[in-house]
């Protein structure tokens, strides 16, 4: 099934080198989670903050059981600094 996985700010640079838009569409296998998507692609978990699916936040308790559906949009921010 296809996924797209959205990398914004610093976490782009976890996504395959060329890609544009910070996204790139995945297939993957079903029954894959955010957080199986996620380790696959190498991101450090206290880099990993702001995480949609399709507009809605996903806890962080729920990441390693919210499966991926085809189609699914996961967008993924990193923790915002400044003042």
């Amino acid at each position: 099934m296809q996924v797209t996985l959205k990398l914004f700010a610093s976490l782009s640079q976890y996504l395959p080198s060329g890609q544009q838009n910070y996204q790139i569409t995945l297939d993957v296998a079903e029954g894959t989670t955010v957080n199986g998507l996620l380790d696959e692609y190498h991101l450090p978990p206290k880099l990993v903050h702001l995480v949609l699916v399709n507009g809605s936040y996903i806890e962080p308790v729920d990441r390693p059981h919210r499966a991926l559906i085809q189609n699914d949009v996961l967008a993924v921010w990193p923790p915002v600094a400044g003042g």
